[in-house]
C-alpha cells in the first residue's frame, strides 16, 4: 500500500508548481547560475592562439583531449577561464574523504556536526587551491609546448604567460567551486552535478551533428547511426532500472504498553539501493585518471616531449588495455569507498537496537550489522560491475568506431542520474508546499470551529 507521501507526490500537478513561489525562486537562481557558468566557459585566457588550439584539439577530439573537453563544457578546447572546470575540487574531497577514512583526528572531527564538516570543508577549499594551482602550472606549459600546422599555441610564451595563466584558471576554478555550493545552498539539485551535467549537455548538439556530418559523408552507416541511437536509449533505460533498484530490508518494531495503550507492532523496510555510490565513482575515476593523461597528451602533441610521456600518451589512449584496466579498477574501488562513506552498518545497527527495531531472524547488535555489511557488500558488486560495463561501453565503440564520447558511458550516467536526482528534489519540494497548504487549512478550519 502506497503511503501518504507517495499518494500526495503521485497527485502534484503544474497548479501546485506555479504556487510554489519558493521553488520557482529556486529553480531561477540554478539556471542563473548555470548561465554564467556557460558565459565563463567562452571567456578565453590571454595569450592563446585561437586558431591553431582549435586546429590541435580538432585532431585529438577523439582522444583523451576531447574526453576532458566533454568534462569541462568546451571550456578546454577553447582554453578559457574554467579550462580545469571543477575537477581539482572533486579530486581535493576526495583526498580528503580518503584521509578522514584513515586518520583518527579528521574522523573524530567529522563526528563533531556541523562545526566539524564546516572545518573539513575548509581543508577541501585549501587542497582544491593547491591541486589547482599545480595542475594550471601542468597546463601552462603543456600548452606552450602544443604546436599546430599554423604553428604555436601560445603567442608569447614564458614566465609571464605561465603566471598570468596559473592565476586566471585557478581563479575560474575557484569561482566554479563557490558557484556550486551556491546551487546546492541556494538552488535545486547537487551544484557541483549540475555544473559536469551542464558541460555534458552544452556539447551534445554538437555530438549529434557530428554524428549525422558522418553519415552524410558515408563515414558512418546510417545502420550504424540507429543502432547506435537505441544503443543510447537502452543505457538510459538500464541507469534508470539500476538507479531505482533497491534491496529493501525488513525491520520489525515490537509492541509496548504505555499505561493502558499499546504502541509499537509496526514493520518497516530499510531500502539499499543497488548502486548506493551513484555517479561518484565514474566521476571520481576520470578526474585522477583524466588529468595526468592529458598532461602527457599535451606534451605528446608538440612533437618534441619526451619519449616516455610519448608512450604514457599511447599506452593510455581510448580503448587501450591500461587505460580500461586502470578505468575500470577506479571505478570498482570507488564504488566500494564510497558506499562505505555513505553508509555504516555498524551505525545502523545501533540505531536500530536503540529504537527497538530489529531484522527477524537476526539478533540485534552486532550480528545485524554483520548481515547488513553482507547485503551491501552483495549489492556493491553488482552496481559497481553495472557501472563498470556503462562506462566500458562507450571506450570500446570510441576506439573501434570513432564514436563520439557523448552517446554513453559516464557522459550518459551523469546526465540520468542528475536529472533523476534533480527531479526528485523538485518533487520533494513540492510536497512538502502541498503539506504546508493542508497544514494551513487544518489551522483556519480549527479557528473557524
Amino acid at each position: 500500500m502506497a503511503s501518504a507521501a507517495e499518494r500526495l507526490a503521485a497527485n502534484v500537478n503544474l497548479g501546485a508548481f506555479g504556487k510554489a513561489t519558493e521553488l520557482k525562486k529556486r529553480i531561477w537562481f540554478t539556471l542563473g547560475c548555470l548561465i554564467v557558468y556557460r558565459l565563463g566557459t567562452y571567456v578565453p585566457i590571454p595569450g592563446i592562439d585561437p586558431a591553431v588550439l582549435a586546429e590541435i584539439f580538432q585532431s585529438q577530439a577523439g582522444g583523451l583531449l576531447g574526453m576532458f573537453d566533454m568534462f569541462a563544457g568546451g571550456a578546454l578546447g577553447r582554453m578559457t577561464i574554467f579550462a580545469l572546470n571543477i575537477m581539482p575540487y572533486i579530486s581535493a574531497a576526495i583526498i580528503m574523504q580518503l584521509m578522514t577514512a584513515v586518520s583518527p583526528k579528521l574522523e573524530a572531527l567529522k563526528k563533531e556536526g556541523e562545526s566539524g564538516r564546516k572545518k573539513i570543508n575548509q581543508y577541501t577549499r585549501y587542497g582544491t587551491v593547491l591541486l589547482a594551482t599545480v595542475q594550471a602550472y601542468g597546463l601552462a606549459i603543456g600548452v606552450e609546448g602544443m604546436r599546430g600546422p599554423s604553428g604555436a599555441a601560445v603567442i608569447d610564451p614564458g614566465l609571464f604567460f605561465r603566471f598570468t595563466t596559473v592565476v586566471t584558471v585557478v581563479g575560474g576554478t575557484m569561482f566554479l567551486m563557490w558557484l556550486g555550493e551556491q546551487i546546492t545552498a541556494r538552488g535545486v539539485g547537487n551544484g557541483i552535478s549540475l555544473i559536469i551535467f551542464a558541460g555534458i549537455v552544452a556539447n551534445l548538439p554538437s555530438a549529434l551533428a557530428a554524428i549525422l556530418e558522418l553519415g552524410r559523408t558515408g563515414a558512418m552507416s546510417a545502420g550504424f547511426i540507429i543502432f547506435l541511437l537505441l544503443m543510447s536509449v537502452l543505457v538510459i533505460a538500464v541507469v534508470v532500472f539500476v538507479e531505482r533498484a533497491q534491496r529493501r530490508i525488513v525491520v520489525q518494531y515490537p509492541k509496548r504498553q504505555v499505561g493502558n495503550r499499546m504502541y509499537g507492532g509496526d514493520s518497516s523496510h530499510l531500502p539499499l539501493k543497488l548502486n548506493s555510490a551513484g555517479v561518484i565513482p565514474p566521476i571520481f575515476a576520470s578526474s585522477l585518471l583524466l588529468m595526468p593523461t592529458t598532461l602527457a597528451s599535451f606534451a605528446a602533441s608538440g612533437g618534441d616531449g619526451p619519449e616516455w610521456l610519448t608512450s604514457i600518451a599511447a599506452y593510455l589512449g581510448h580503448g587501450q588495455p591500461l587505460y580500461l584496466a586502470l578505468y575500470v579498477s577506479m571505478i570498482v574501488f570507488f564504488a566500494f569507498f564510497y558506499t562505505a562513506v555513505v553508509f555504516n552498518p555498524e551505525e545502523t545497527a545501533d540505531n536500530l537496537r536503540k529504537h527497538g527495531g530489529f531484522v527477524p531472524g537476526i539478533r540485534p547488535g552486532k550480528n545485524t550489522a554483520d548481515y547488513l555489511d553482507y547485503v551491501l557488500t552483495r549489492l556493491t558488486v553488482v552496481g559497481a560491475i553495472y557501472l563498470a560495463l556503462v562506462c566500458i561501453l562507450p571506450e570500446i565503440l570510441i576506439s573501434q568506431y570513432s564514436v563520439p564520447f557523448y552517446f554513453g558511458g559516464t557522459s550518459l550516467l551523469i546526465i540520468v542520474s542528475v536529472t533523476m536526482d534533480t527531479v526528485a528534489q523538485i518533487q520533494s519540494h513540492l510536497v512538502a508546499h502541498q503539506y504546508e497548504g493542508l497544514i494551513r487549512k487544518s489551522k483556519l478550519r480549527g479557528r473557524r470551529g
